[in-house]
């Protein structure tokens, strides 16, 4: 375990970039992980709409509210993380109007106790960002493979290929990272991008590039904590690399309690009350 005495704020997370040092970020949607993760010496925590599918059981993040992005972010801002707190801005949240995404944005500042939001899009999202950020709320951009693009995309797929099917795709992305750069984004996440492309975007752009299958050249790295542990039944991405088998231990060790109970092995007398 190590702790940061430092709190993590948006202009160190850009700093990280300057120094050239790896940014690190997992998601969190409750107070236990969040302790844990920051214990840790997390960087970053994201509260993701990725709750929809790792929490909820949906096949996408698309169903997922404002109001139970403002829940899981109060769960994991109660653990006052030294991470910063960055909260997903759900689908329909900040794509109808300038004033009600400015209106959300603020709701998981003060309701929520985020430090940041993030936005999927580029070009066509780039005036949304500047207006939140001009009201002083940070802002994280999202490109790539963008899940709350899933229909338009026709599923997971990675994004900005060199292929036929994909014309312009690579100059597209190279855009959107300028236009969200400009637009006053504090870092970018970068999601489903060839590893060439993520280079050269992460050395075109100042702000830092946070990826996740992206590749190696990227400022930083974010992963779902339920995919890295094994806690996700779905089959789960190329990009994502298991650290353990959590499922297996919870598995084992609910089997064992279920048997004990049967048996009558548990619970004994140093578990009563006389």
């Amino acid at each position: 375990m190590q702790t940061r005495a430092t709190k993590m704020t948006v202009p160190e997370i850009q700093r990280l970039k300057a120094v050239g040092q790896k940014i690190t970020a997992l998601t969190a949607y409750d107070y236990p992980f969040a302790r844990i993760l920051d214990d840790c010496g997390i960087d970053l925590l994201l509260v993701g709409d990725s709750v929809g599918m790792v929490v909820q059981g949906m096949e996408t993040t698309l169903p997922v509210t404002m109001q139970e992005m403002i829940y899981h972010l109060k769960l994991v801002s109660r653990a006052k993380p030294r991470a910063l707190v960055v909260g997903d801005m759900p689908f329909l949240s900040y794509q109808a109007g300038l004033c009600e995404a400015i209106a959300n944005a603020g709701r998981l500042i003060k309701e929520g106790g985020a430090e940041a939001v993030k936005l999927e899009g580029g070009v066509n999202i780039a005036r949304v960002i500047r207006a939140i950020v001009n009201v002083d709320i940070p802002v994280m951009a999202h490109i790539g493979l963008t899940p709350q693009s899933v229909h338009r995309m026709g599923g997971f797929k990675v994004q900005g290929k060199k292929s036929g099917r994909q014309p312009g795709a690579r100059e597209r992305l190279i855009e959107d990272a300028q236009a969200v750069t400009d637009a006053g984004a504090f870092a970018v996440v970068l999601e489903g991008v060839p590893m060439d492309l993520a280079h050269e975007i992460t050395e075109r752009i100042p702000i830092p590039t946070i990826g996740i299958g992206a590749g190696p050249y990227c400022d930083g790295q974010i992963l779902v904590i339920h995919d890295i542990l094994g806690l996700t039944e779905r089959l789960t991405p190329k990009f994502v690399k298991r650290y353990a088998d959590v499922r297996g231990v919870v598995a084992q060790a609910v089997s064992t309690y279920i048997n004990e109970v049967r048996s009558g092995a548990f619970p004994l007398d140093e578990h009563s009350f006389h």
